[in-house]
């Protein structure tokens, strides 16, 4: 039998337990780091920033963890920028989706205006009213980026594909029928690409060759559909810490999921204080801060738009990897 003093003692544990486990992150803003519809954040190692989007200002912006500041640019001449990936080698060159168009940029990270070089190369030249949406490279850094329609409606209209590229090579599609492309992420371990498109609802794992970048076998991993489809959560960016959980932020839902992919099971629910989360990323000096940008669409109030910091996971991620060209 159990004595009072020892049941104390157990109960004490159990909730400080499960304290640490619902109350140990911190949310935090970084300063002058709005974005109307920030997006695609891609953390640098070697320069200790933080580089995302602010899509419909053609926006790309750096946050330079050592001096706590962020930095913003237009990309001359442009409208949109659905993503920004630096180039391997080339630190002053990134590669930025402007409409269905992948241009490479020239910027300094500091100047007001990013300088149109060139373009890679564009899709969907028949489909005037998509763009791209969101991009990252793999951990071979290959290019993996997906489009959607942004005039009209995106749930009807599903005209968006998700395409892979390879320096040297052609660009090719990797899944037709897309509402919204949005999340990506890897798990060299467990040999899997993680992916979202935004109008289905859920989170699909595929079994991925990392020698050949091929994508198969697709498996609904996280299911966010409710009983109505008003109640619907809309999964949006998407990033994976070293231990394989998936970071799954939620427009509309003022959260991103901690997600175990094996089991499908919600482990953390972590809440901001602005409705419309878009994505995340690992950063800061051990890859232990997630960043997150959040969008300021449909007349959202402040602190819409604004970009986070969340502390105090105990969890680790990856650096973004740079686009080889």
């Amino acid at each position: 039998m159990l004595h009072l003093s020892e049941f104390n003692v157990w109960f004490a544990l159990l909730m400080g337990f499960l304290c640490g486990l619902t109350m140990s992150y911190k949310v935090e803003p970084l300063p002058d780091s709005y974005a109307g519809l920030g997006e695609g954040p891609h953390w640098d190692a070697e320069r200790q920033s933080l580089y995302y989007v602010d899509i419909e200002a053609a926006g790309l912006l750096r946050y330079d963890y050592n001096q706590n500041k962020v930095y913003k640019a237009k990309v001359e001449g442009e409208s949109l920028a659905g993503f920004v990936l630096p180039i391997e080698g080339k630190p002053q060159e990134f590669a930025v989706g402007c409409g269905r168009r992948v241009l490479i940029v020239n910027w300094d990270g500091i100047a007001p205006v990013a300088k149109v070089v060139r373009t890679l190369f564009e899709v969907q030249k028949e489909y005037e009213s998509n763009r791209w949406n969101d991009a990252k490279t793999d951990p071979q850094g290959r290019f993996f980026g997906g489009t959607m329609r942004y005039i009209g409606d995106e749930f009807v209209h599903r005209h968006g594909e998700l395409y892979k590229w390879t320096a040297g090579g052609q660009i090719s599609v990797v899944k037709t029928d897309v509402g919204i492309s949005n999340g990506l992420a890897w798990d060299e371990k467990a040999k899997k690409f993680y992916y979202i498109d935004t109008t289905d609802y859920e989170v699909k794992s595929y079994d991925f060759d990392f020698e050949t970048g091929v994508a198969t076998n697709p498996k609904v991993v996280f299911n966010l559909r409710k009983t109505s489809p008003k109640d619907h959560l809309l999964p949006d960016g998407l990033t994976i810490d070293s231990e394989g959980n998936l970071y799954v932020a939620t427009f509309n839902g003022a959260t991103i999921f901690k997600v175990d992919p094996n089991t499908g099971k919600v482990l953390l629910e972590i809440k901001f204080p602005t409705k419309q989360i878009t994505s995340s990323a690992f950063g800061g000096p051990n890859l232990d801060i997630l960043y997150v940008t959040t969008a300021a669409k449909f007349d959202q109030p402040s602190p819409a738009g604004t970009t986070y910091k969340v502390t105090g996971l105990n969890a680790t991620g990856y650096a973004g990897t740079n686009l080889k060209i």
